[in-house]
């Protein structure tokens, strides 16, 4: 097992790592920006490093940095979070290169499921199913014009690198396609460094489904169930929960076995999670895989009971996984993230200094954060300060925590979604589980007031 973990991220991941950490025996190490000096991180951790001034830029994207401070204070391994460099193969290359471990996968299936490309290249040559497209990137718009004809419109232009919802446009008719092509090339350009774009049939009401798995060396894969993650904007997740509200044990089996399948295809080690789209029809299609841990990992975690972040460390350090077969999922869970953005003024970002701030509780709340009264919500990273999790018997008494918890949950000095997210908890449409990928588009207004 390692001796010293350095966490090369920030925040509450970071602090999530540290008390993984600290359940192994294992000793910390947190890096910080000139911004973050007074973050909880950086207090926790057994030793700490100034990386950089505030932009991410120039402190957390900084490999040399980043491999310097675990040189200094002898840390044996690195763990990237979510964000930042967790999915960047030349990190985990230059951390093999420096006689650190990577707690993640291999450079190789980093890049394969990073491209997304060669991602559904690999899912295709494996009979998972994906949305039908194009066979790769397509760089001719007359090309791409006339695949978009054959599959029928509406088609979705999305960039073969990256993420976020990021350099993804959808062109409802040939007529808009051209402008919806080049548009997509450039934001990809402009957001990735890399135009190129492939085009897929647009699901009009899809649920986005994800499937939580695990590989190790020793050939185990595994996955944990799913989340359901259809409840976003602009791309973004605000509400995730597990298990989906219309998975029956019959679909979770054939998707589960498509996730396990496709993470088997790259022989996957490390924790991921395989997106899929859920049509109204029950046919599913492989999106894409993220190759870290996620944001909603504690969804799983309380459903299963497993600790999604002990099993990396146990992974990267070369034991087999402590679980080898999907566990019983117990009950109903939802998360809901807590941003400090002003939802009345489009998601406006509201930094400041957090005058109160006070955390639900009870059986079955989980509060993962780094804030507290006294703290500054810098403006340089992303805006969520929290991310409140409940576990109850089933769906109905999930949603009842939830809404209590949000109650509950004190927080002055900033603005932030919680009333936003106490409304949605009282949608009619959420509590029945009708929900979609476009569910804030359709039902914003309703939200709003």
């Amino acid at each position: 097992m390692f001796k010293k973990v350095l966490i090369a991220n920030r925040g509450e991941i970071a602090l999530r790592v540290i008390r993984a950490c600290r359940e192994l025996g294992i000793e910390t190490v947190a890096v910080y920006s000139e911004a973050d000096r007074e973050s909880l991180h950086v207090r926790f951790a057994d030793d700490d490093v100034c990386i950089g001034p505030a932009s991410a830029r120039d402190s957390y994207l900084r490999i040399p940095r980043l491999i310097a401070a675990a040189e200094i204070t002898g840390a044996d391994a690195i763990h990237p979070g979510y964000g930042f460099l967790a999915e960047n193969a030349e990190f985990a290359e230059t951390c093999a290169a420096s006689g650190i471990t990577f707690i993640g996968p291999t450079p190789h299936q980093i890049r394969t499921m990073g491209d997304k490309s060669a991602a559904r290249a690999a899912m295709i040559a494996n009979e998972v199913p994906v949305v039908p497209g194009s066979p790769g990137p397509v760089d001719d718009v007359d090309e791409a014009l006339a695949i978009a004809e054959r599959m029928g419109f509406p088609v979705i232009i999305k960039a073969s690198a990256g993420g976020g919802g990021k350099g993804m446009r959808v062109a409802r008719d040939a007529d808009d396609f051209a402008r919806s092509f080049q548009l997509a090339r450039s934001e990809a350009l402009s957001a990735f460094g890399n135009g190129s774009v492939y085009v897929e049939k647009y699901l009009e009401r899809p649920r986005h489904v994800e499937f939580q798995v695990l590989g190790d060396t020793h050939g185990n894969v595994i996955h944990l169930g799913e989340r359901d993650c259809s409840v976003q904007r602009r791309h973004q997740k605000l509400v995730e929960e597990a298990p989906c509200p219309v998975m029956t044990p019959e679909l979770r089996a054939r998707m589960g076995a498509a996730a396990v399948k496709g993470a088997k295809a790259i022989d996957y080690v490390g924790a991921g999670t395989i997106e899929m789209l859920l049509d109204q029809d029950g046919s599913f299609y492989f999106m894409e895989m993220n190759t870290r841990i996620q944001v909603e990992h504690p969804v799983t975690e309380m459903l299963t009971g497993v600790d999604l972040v002990k099993e990396q460390i146990r992974v990267a350090a070369g034991l087999p996984l402590g679980v080898t077969a999907t566990p019983e999922l117990r009950g109903h869970v939802i998360e809901c993230r807590v941003n400090a953005e002003d939802p009345k003024r489009n998601f406006q970002p509201s930094p400041g200094r957090i005058d109160v701030f006070h955390m639900p509780g009870g059986n079955g709340v989980r509060v993962d954060t780094h804030a507290y009264a006294g703290y500054s919500v810098p403006p340089f990273y992303d805006s969520m300060i929290a991310k409140l999790i409940v576990h109850g018997r089933d769906r109905d008494e999930a949603i009842a925590k939830m809404r209590l918890a949000l109650e509950t949950f004190i927080i002055q000095g900033v603005t932030t979604t919680i009333p936003f997210l106490g409304t949605l908890m009282q949608h009619p449409k959420f509590v029945e589980g009708d929900v979609h990928t476009k569910f804030l588009e359709k039902e914003g207004a309703d939200l709003f007031t």
